[in-house]
């Protein structure tokens, strides 16, 4: 196993296990091996010894490769006392003081742990409506959303990372004026990422330029009318300013929910990958796809569908395997994930394959791949879910399920998930998730206890390196910029070097061709467009939903953000999440390696990877 310093930094702020002084008592190997063994566990409740044996193995094997990586909480807590291994959670708030502060409660037990929360305040009254019982007069969701925030700012997660919530309002909520508005002050609700709950109405009312019928929710009345657009201005501007609210798509995701007969969706885990039922959790993991290349015959890169048709299959078993294992804070959350059995099977290290296969990110090509990676992985994971329920048994809640409906039995109600993977990437030395290189050298700001990394892509240097293209100027030039954008280049064509014998050229400026740069592209050199190609070709296949940032330029509009939303909600996807470089302050990954914090005050919080970290 060979990890980047990085990662070693990593493992040991935030996974590796500790004596009650502090002190470091276990290496990465043992830290895998830990993990292998408690959740391979599962096995010997449906087979032999033997068995078990065999598939602790094989997920040592893989994991130490670093082919995948299961999320936060089950490196963290998987062998030892705690026992919670899922990072996903959504907890319902009714309206009830009683109802309010269960939620608060279990939210601290599931942070402490390394979890992450969602929650609908679409329930509570709006500020001012009369409360019968005490003859005052209600302080609306928002009041009480900063309750949440000011608990989760005083628990650190296990000790080793922060809280992260999703804070979700319909937007037919009298208050959600209010609840768009919340973050544009640039401190408030820090630990929140918020989104509105758009519904197919609104968007119908938008459509025709009419007026939305705002609904008390403890009476059912009607408040007001607003404009549509009024409202969806507000939301853009306020992306704008902030990168909050995000949107999340609730018709959407409740017409393919698998499980109906339990109950309507009205919010997803912090990242919004995982839409889940009132006291529902999710575990997840993602294969590493950098590792899922070969060379073929000419000596180019192609994928190797094999080694990725086993792997899916090996980490659905996985994570089958971690719902067995895992403790519980709660047993209504535990009956809950037993009978539905979720699970989020994802990637990571979308951009670097695509690099080694020299396919630009965004392409047509890369959006074919998206969607063909993705049909693979559902594909083979529901293969997987299917052979398990022949051994283990349908989820309990199967039989009122669509897969009952549709005839197909299966172990879990969903299988496939895109998460963030800020930390997993890290580790396993990899791009995040499937989005673009960011930068080819950023400052990775505020992931070790305030620490910065600095990180400079190790597949570029190799690349430039290997063609002969690599000079002091570009290094420099990296370091001050992030990007290859205005760097000297060669027209469109080879990849060669036009330079002179790298002996006699060493000190001399060499040009990047055309091609090169197109291949390295960043995120912000990305259109709005190019990242939601991506997004959309993997939801077409992914029975959860994709987490994914559309980075938008400094320039930007708000209207470019309205046509962003908009085009996400007729293609489909779940929800979105936008981010305009610059909006944010104590920005999680910053361009170049030698800018000085202070050159950037314009910034006035954390980048959604902030809260996004899994």
């Amino acid at each position: 196993m060979e990890l980047t310093p990085n990662a070693v930094r990593v493992l040991e702020a935030r996974y590796l296990r500790r004596d009650p002084q502090g002190r470091i008592v276990e290496s990465p190997e043992e830290l895998f091996a830990r993990v292998a063994r408690a959740v391979a566990q599962a096995e010997l409740y449906y087979g032999s010894a033997r068995q078990a044996r065999q598939y602790e193995e094989a997920f040592l094997d893989a994991m130490m490769r670093l082919d995948f990586l299961p999320n936060s909480p089950t490196l963290m807590n998987a062998g030892t006392p705690l026992g919670q291994l899922s990072a996903c959670f959504v907890l319902p708030i009714e309206d009830s003081m009683v109802s309010i502060f269960d939620a608060l409660k279990l939210m601290a037990l599931i942070q402490q742990s390394g979890g992450g929360t969602g929650f609908s305040f679409s329930h509570l009254r709006p500020a001012g409506d009369r409360v019968a019982s005490t003859g005052g007069s209600a302080s609306g969701p928002v009041s009480f959303m900063r309750i949440f925030d000011a608990a989760t700012e005083n628990i650190r997660q296990g000790g080793k990372r922060r809280g992260a919530n999703m804070g979700i309002l319909r937007v037919d909520h009298p208050d959600i004026e209010t609840f768009i508005a919340a973050k544009r002050d640039g401190v408030s609700f820090r630990n929140f990422n918020l989104s509105v709950g758009i519904t197919d109405a609104f968007m119908q009312a938008l459509a025709r330029r009419e007026d939305l019928p705002l609904i008390n929710p403890h009476n059912r009345t009607l408040t007001s009318r607003v404009s549509a657009l009024r409202i969806f201005e507000q939301i853009c501007e306020a992306a704008w300013h902030t990168g909050d609210p995000g949107l999340v798509f609730l018709d959407t995701i409740n017409r393919s929910q698998p499980t109906p007969s339990l109950g309507t969706i009205e919010a997803t885990n912090p990242c919004g990958e995982v839409p889940l039922l009132p006291y529902e959790a999710c575990n997840l993991a993602s294969i590493n796809l950098s590792h899922c290349v070969r060379l073929g015959p000419d000596g180019r890169y192609v994928v190797d569908w094999t080694k990725l048709g086993e792997l899916a299959q090996l980490v659905t078993r996985f994570l089958d395997d971690v719902i067995d294992v895992s403790r519980w804070p709660d047993p209504r959350i535990a009956a809950r994930v037993q009978g539905n059995r979720k699970i989020g099977l994802g990637v990571m290290g979308f951009a670097e394959m695509l690099i080694l296969l020299e396919i630009p990110y965004g392409s047509p090509a890369a959006v074919h791949l998206a969607e063909e990676l993705a049909a693979f992985l559902d594909e083979e994971s529901l293969r997987m879910s299917q052979r398990l329920a022949e051994e283990r048994g349908v989820f309990p809640n199967w039989p009122n399920s669509r897969h009952a409906a549709e005839g197909r039995r299966v172990r879990n109600a969903t299988r496939t998930s895109i998460a963030p993977t800020g930390t997993l990437s890290i580790i396993a030395g990899t791009s995040a998730s499937i989005e673009p290189l960011f930068a080819l050298a950023y400052r990775r700001q505020g992931v070790l206890g305030g620490a910065t990394l600095v990180e400079l892509n190790p597949l570029f240097l190799r690349y430039v390196q290997g063609k002969g293209l690599f000079s002091p100027q570009l290094q420099e030039h990296l370091l001050q910029h992030g990007t290859l954008q205005n760097f000297p280049r060669t027209s469109p064509g080879s990849v060669r070097s036009p330079s002179a014998p790298e002996d006699s050229a060493s000190s001399q400026l060499k040009p990047l061709p055309e091609a090169v740069c197109q291949l390295f592209r960043t995120a912000l050199e990305l259109t709005p467009d190019e990242h939601l190609d991506i997004q959309i070709a993997f939801q077409k296949h992914v029975d959860n939903a994709v987490s994914k940032t559309i980075n938008l330029p400094q320039t930007a509009t708000p209207e470019d953000i309205a046509r962003i939303y908009r085009r996400a909600y007729e293609s489909g996807l779940k929800g979105i999440t936008v981010f305009r470089y610059g909006s944010k302050g104590e920005q999680v990954l910053v361009l170049g390696a030698t800018e000085h914090p202070q050159e950037r005050e314009h910034f006035s919080r954390c980048d959604p990877e902030a809260c996004r970290i899994v």
